[in-house]
């Protein structure tokens, strides 16, 4: 795939996303909204409990004794209890609502974002990573793949630079023939293993897996090489 033709399918995902992103949050507000309305439509009248002590009182005027009128009285100060504690009810289950809307939505973008980047991490695994320049720079100990930079350790420098040299000729490099331009020997003196140990390190100090996999291919039976062009590379 062209890199014109890369920017399309990146701007159409792009696109779809904010389209999924931009209904999903619609609905998800719309649906919360109804289930608000509907949960408070619900919910008691926060007066209730003082009319009735209210309508208590009125239809019996007969109840004139120290008692009675404190058993009324304990009455009309449960019903205000009532109402209060519905109120704070009401408060809580508003911010729980706010807080549910917030982790929806929030749920539903990374769920996008995750979509996208899976999408677009399987177009780079098919396509290829499109590397413009790749800098080896020996004093700085650093290596620049297109605009990123990664500090290596002398020994994944090293790895780096003799599968650089290696891909400027053309070769391709077994573990045992990186170990020999390595150490100084002879192919047949090294093992295969100490070279794949080799590789093993460079691809942990990149730490990205996707650049490291994909800038160093491993070629069953043959050995290992960079996937970068060779006008491409220079090394300092």
């Amino acid at each position: 795939m062209t890199p014109g033709g890369q920017d399309a399918t990146a701007a159409d995902m792009r696109r779809s996303g904010q389209r999924v992103v931009v209904v999903g949050v619609f609905a998800i507000v719309v649906i919360l909204t109804i289930a608000a309305v509907f949960l408070f439509l619900s919910l008691p009248d926060a007066n209730a409990f003082n009319a009735r002590v209210e309508r208590i009182f009125v239809e019996n005027d007969a109840l004139t004794g120290e008692g009675e009128i404190k058993l009324l009285e304990i009455l009309a100060l449960s019903g205000t209890a009532f109402s209060e504690t519905l109120v704070s009810y009401r408060m809580v289950i508003f911010v729980l609502l706010v807080f549910s809307t917030a982790l929806l939505v929030a749920s539903l973008v990374f769920l996008v974002m995750l979509v996208a980047l899976n999408r677009r991490m399987a177009e780079i695994e098919r396509t290829g990573i499109q590397v413009s320049s790749l800098h080896i720079s020996r004093d700085e100990r650093m290596v620049y793949l297109n605009d990123m930079g990664f500090k290596l350790t002398d020994a994944a420098l090293e790895t780096l630079s003799v599968l650089a040299e290696a891909r400027l000729d053309d070769d391709v490099l077994s573990g045992a023939e990186i170990e020999a331009v390595i150490s100084g020997r002879q192919p047949e003196d090294c093992e295969e293993a100490a070279g794949a140990t080799r590789i093993k390190r460079l691809r942990d100090t990149l730490g990205n897996q996707l650049v490291s996999e994909m800038l160093v291919k491993t070629i069953a039976r043959r050995g290992y090489v960079l996937l970068v062009d060779k006008t491409a590379i220079r090394v300092q």
